[in-house]
């Protein structure tokens, strides 16, 4: 078994360290000051749905998400730096929609044994509103940090808009590149990079703790970490409004709306704080227009939560449901404040699992946030929110895919989808990410690879099992 720090967990030292721990699955809502839940709480729904996945495009690296302009066209953004245009027919243009891999850190870090691994890279990618009339687009990506930035950080994560060339409408221009904000990452992990619009217009942003673990080191704001610490940008959903008339000092409007727009102690561009790793979130295209994140565990819990203006969501005097200790973090504390240091009530998250259930049997590693499925064309998945999980193991690519309903007490479920024709009904690949059309039909993005290595990475259209 090979030992890497994670994609979206705990960076741990292959040499120093061994495989982080994995305990126990539970599923449910907890409430206020929680202890470790009992087993089976919340459960399993007990069926396993069956669907196919239908190539859709190939030969990519790590292919991270797609985006549907509303036209048919689609845009596959790739880790490694590229964005692939997929036209209506069906076919992918040979020259990237747009190419940052000369503005990026380099990524794609042998650790060990020719294993390639790297959380950095091109992570996310949306389209205005109004693209169709305005041809912008916006990408979030690791770059090199400055010279007078702090010598012990790693890098800066760069959000940056560009526009579609006037000469083309297959290809952004690489010199309308306007960046509208750095944030310095301590740590080469736990960067988040999710971008998506909101149904009001306004820009969301994902954003790590910074790295390392327990939210603590150089970096992290100590005896607190970047979780709870308003006064920074790490550890939180932000939200800026890029077509409004910039702040002072900014490169955007701060939304009126935001918790803090007017505090001049915080940070006005967060939304919602107390996230470790918040790698993938998306907006539910149904009538509530739910802002759905998952959050990265450390060792022990992944979670999904639904999110809302100014909530805090726990990290780090919380993991999933668990009280967390930096001290022991494999240990649970029996008890914790069920509010952060400045009052607020914690958020309790909507769906968690640990790594292992009650069988032994290893469920995942670093949750994979997907979407509400609002298609037509798996009618037993309508309303349900699709999302996965990585990989069981790092050094075999065996990704899940799952769907997760409520039931009318409010209670979350999760069950696993088995896929047609696949060994075991099994992904049998790495999990990177999930996709949704306008028409509500969604995507998975997998890879042969754990990082930005080969050209074994696949997205897929999730379909009806034959």
């Amino acid at each position: 078994m090979i030992n890497v720090p994670t994609r979206f967990n705990t960076f741990i030292n292959p040499i120093r360290f061994g495989m982080i721990l994995l305990l126990g699955l539970t599923i449910g809502v907890p409430t206020g000051c929680v202890e470790t839940p009992p087993p089976g709480n919340g459960g399993d729904s007990g069926t396993n749905d069956e669907i196919a996945l239908v190539v859709v495009a190939d030969g990519l690296t790590s292919p991270l998400g797609i985006v549907d302009d509303g036209t048919g066209r689609k845009f596959i953004y790739d880790q490694i730096g590229t964005v692939h245009l997929l036209n209506s027919n069906g076919t992918m243009n040979e020259t990237p929609f747009l190419d940052v891999t000369d503005r990026m850190i380099d990524i794609g870090t042998d650790i060990g044994g020719g294993f390639i691994y790297d959380e950095r890279g091109l992570l996310g990618f949306a389209l205005h509103p109004d693209f169709a009339n305005n041809g912008r687009l916006f990408v979030i990506y690791s770059a090199e940090k400055g010279e007078t930035d702090p010598p012990a950080f790693d890098s800066q994560l760069r959000l940056s808009e560009f526009r579609v060339s006037d000469d083309d409408p297959d290809v952004a221009d690489p010199d309308s590149e306007l960046i509208l904000l750095e944030i310095l990452q301590p740590q080469s992990n736990h960067n988040g990079g999710q971008l998506a619009f909101g149904p009001e217009g306004n820009l969301y942003i994902a954003v790590g703790d910074g790295g390392a673990a327990n939210d603590e080191g150089v970096g992290h704001t100590p005896d607190l970490g970047n979780g709870q610490d308003r006064s920074n940008l790490l550890g939180n959903i932000l939200r800026i409004d890029v077509d409004g008339v910039p702040n002072p000092g900014l490169a955007y409007a701060i939304p009126a709306t935001n918790p803090f727009a007017n505090d001049p102690t915080f940070r006005g561009e967060i939304f919602a704080y107390g996230f470790r790793n918040p790698f993938r979130f998306s907006f539910d295209q149904g009538a509530g227009n739910e802002l759905y994140v998952a959050d990265v565990g450390q060792n022990l819990i992944e979670e999904v939560n639904v999110v809302a203006n100014g909530g805090n969501y726990g990290w780090n005097i919380r993991e999933g449901n668990n009280c967390f200790d930096s001290a022991a973090p494999s240990t649970p504390l029996t008890e914790c404040d069920d509010v952060g240091t400045d009052g607020t009530p914690l958020v309790d998250p909507i769906l968690t699992y640990q790594h292992v259930d009650t069988n032994g049997v290893t469920v995942g590693i670093s949750v994979i946030g997907g979407f509400v499925y609002r298609g037509n064309d798996i009618p037993l998945l309508n309303g349900q929110y699709i999302f996965g999980d990585f990989s069981t193991d790092f050094g075999d690519p065996d990704g899940s895919i799952f769907a997760a309903s409520q039931d009318q007490n409010g209670m979350w479920t999760r069950r696993e989808l088995s896929v047609a024709g696949n060994s075991g009904g099994r992904l049998n690949q790495y999990l990177f990410g999930f996709g949704q059309d306008a028409a509500g039909e969604m995507y998975v993005l997998a890879s042969d690879n754990a990082g930005p290595a080969g050209t074994g990475g696949v997205v897929y259209r999730i379909a009806p099992a034959p």
